[in-house]
């Protein structure tokens, strides 16, 4: 199994474990110390020794953060993960900071009204973050200090960094060399007038490189950082072996990472650095030598995120073979009894399913699966401990998704376990009206996710109703299942352009109850203009990727208008044609079924 069922919080050692912090802090002589989910190359994923986070407080979120003072510590996460942290820390020593409607400035000037000195580790800040939080506490007398990690110091058996060699990924795969790479990110920095740019995240330097790693779960990163220079030459700083497989070129300097900060402080020129992804230490490196520090847009950032026509066909081929093992997990699910199977059974199944297909190189994520309440909890991990039996009336929320060579994938959806209340039927087709409004959008040329987001939440804003997360996230090709710049939420500001892949999930959630989320993968595509439209303008839509057929039990067609029952109709038409074939006898009879017309 690629999925572990372990319980990783520890809630029990957290009052423990801070009281050492505390310890340390006060040597340091610090008032307070920040310990974010985050490693130095600011990715969303992290090896298990970055886990700090976790490790000190137990909760297990893949974003948020904690800052502990000498009488209080606050745990901050956002929407998603409010009802999870109330399960996974000790609340009589933690306290969850609803995040970021309350600021870590907010915060600590209501906690420090005296002022004083907070520590972090310039590592795992980025220099963004640093000016944002500095410039919300001007006058507080709060200071942020750069100190070594304090958690490091009290984690005895602390995981030795990731040491796994990484591969190269084949252009047939790619799509464009990486010579081409380099030299189209290197053109822009021509452009700028700059000589090199700084390459922090895993993602990029593995998309500049054709290579891929294992020093993530889940996700095929390999750590690093690197230097692109203007003549589109690389200084790459990772142990050696573990990019033996590269072969030797002489446009790539490889050096081992403990070479890194003397090569930034001895460069000279003009660098381009990335204030969202740059950590505080490297600027601060840069500053000693002769750089001239410029901030600016990391140059593999969006020719990473428009993906070429390789990428794109390789991810719909990756999507018709996820949506074959999807369909015959549906399948399986529909034949078993209620109150016979667990939420970890179900986890099984599907990852049994995708090995099937002998394609799967890693599940890319773990599996969401979340029964009545537990659907409630928008990134739920089961465990031994947690895993619910499947009841008569409740709703399955399944989100999932594979790492495959050509494509990753990354699937929702929610399943009526016996007969529906009518409560949840109509939950559940407002949520549909808004994955189908976002799925049919045409618009023009320029605007950014948060231009749009809005029309997936009309249907529930007319109920009164909303929920607490982005409409849709960025996705990477054979890298990330969450990727960047691009994204569906209320502060996109990165105009949508052809070739982006995103998610579009919107969904319910009822504390308690039960949760709802239908999730599509979509690419932007440019529009053909209909008949009495303005010819002149550049139009832009969405092309679904996904085709596994949605619950109709949960489906209100008497809220359906024309158009939504239109798009039902013809979706699941597409779903039938794409997989017949493809399907064992059982679930393709299945298929049959879950396709009729509405």
């Amino acid at each position: 199994m690629f999925q572990s069922f372990d319980t990783t919080s520890t809630p029990e050692h957290g009052a423990a474990r801070l009281a050492n912090l505390r310890a340390q802090m006060q040597d340091a002589q610090l008032d307070g110390f920040i310990i974010p989910r985050a490693d130095a190359h600011q990715g969303e994923y992290v090896a298990p020794r970055d886990e700090r986070l976790q490790w000190l407080t137990g909760f297990t979120g893949s974003a948020g953060f904690c800052c502990a003072l000498r009488e209080t510590a606050g745990v901050f996460i956002d929407g998603r993960y409010r009802t999870q942290v109330k399960s996974q820390v000790d609340l009589a020593h933690y306290s969850p900071v609803p995040w970021p409607e309350i600021s870590l400035a907010d915060w600590l000037k209501e906690q420090m009204p005296n002022g004083g000195t907070v520590g972090f580790d310039p590592w795992l800040m980025t220099q963004g973050q640093l000016n944002m939080h500095e410039d919300a506490l001007a006058d507080s007398g709060i200071v942020l200090r750069p100190c070594d990690n304090l958690v490091d110091s009290i984690w005895a058996d602390q995981p030795a960094p990731p040491m796994t060699p990484a591969f190269t990924y084949p252009i047939e795969y790619s799509g464009k060399s990486s010579v081409d790479k380099r030299n189209e990110c290197a053109a822009d920095l021509q452009e700028q007038g700059e000589q090199a740019a700084l390459i922090t995240l895993p993602d990029s330097l593995c998309w500049l490189l054709n290579i891929r790693g294992n020093d993530v779960s889940k996700t095929p990163l390999m750590h690093g950082f690197a230097i692109l220079h203007s003549d589109a030459r690389v200084q790459l700083f990772v142990e050696p072996f573990k990019v033996a497989s590269i072969g030797p070129d002489p446009s790539i300097d490889i050096a081992p990472p403990s070479e890194f900060k003397a090569a930034l402080s001895q460069f000279a020129g003009k660098v381009r650095c990335d204030k969202t992804s740059v950590p505080v230490a490297v600027i601060n490196a840069l500053a000693k030598g002769d750089a001239e520090i410029t901030y600016g847009n990391e140059p593999c950032v969006l020719p990473k995120a428009r993906k070429n026509p390789v990428e794109i066909e390789g991810t719909r081929n990756a999507h018709i073979t996820d949506a074959t093992a999807v369909c015959e997990l549906l399948c399986w699910l529909d034949q078993q009894p209620a109150n016979s199977i667990s939420e970890i059974d179900v986890v099984s199944q599907l990852e049994h399913c995708r090995r099937a297909t002998n394609a799967l190189q890693d599940i890319s994520f773990d599996t969401i699966s979340g029964a009545g309440p537990n659907g409630a909890i928008m990134h739920y991990r089961v465990t031994h401990e947690t895993a619910r039996t499947l009841r008569d009336g409740d709703l399955l929320v399944l989100d999932s998704g594979g790492q495959y060579l050509n494509g990753t994938t990354d699937i929702t959806r929610t399943i009526a376990i016996g007969p529906p209340g009518n409560e949840e039927r109509t939950a559940f087709t407002r949520v549909l009206q808004g994955m189908i409004a976002i799925s049919r959008l045409r618009w023009p040329k320029g605007l950014a996710g948060r231009d749009i987001e809005a029309v997936g939440r009309v249907p529930l804003w007319l109920a009164g109703q909303d929920f607490d997360h982005g409409i849709g996230h960025g996705v990477g090709h054979f890298l990330g299942v969450h990727e960047g710049p691009q994204r569906l939420s209320r502060v996109s500001q990165v105009p949508l352009d052809p070739g982006m892949i995103l998610s579009n999930e919107p969904g319910y959630y009822r504390e308690g109850a039960f949760g709802i989320r239908i999730e599509n993968l979509v690419v932007v595509c440019k529009a053909g203009v209909p008949k009495g439209g303005d010819v002149h303008r550049v139009m832009y839509d969405f092309e679904t990727l996904t085709y596994v057929p949605i619950d109709r039990r949960l489906i209100r067609t008497d809220l359906l208008n024309a158009a939504e029952l239109k798009w039902m109709d013809s979706y699941h038409a597409a779903c039938k044609a794409k997989l017949t074939g493809k399907l064992s006898d059982a679930a393709q009879d299945w298929l049959e079924e879950a396709t009729k017309p509405l």
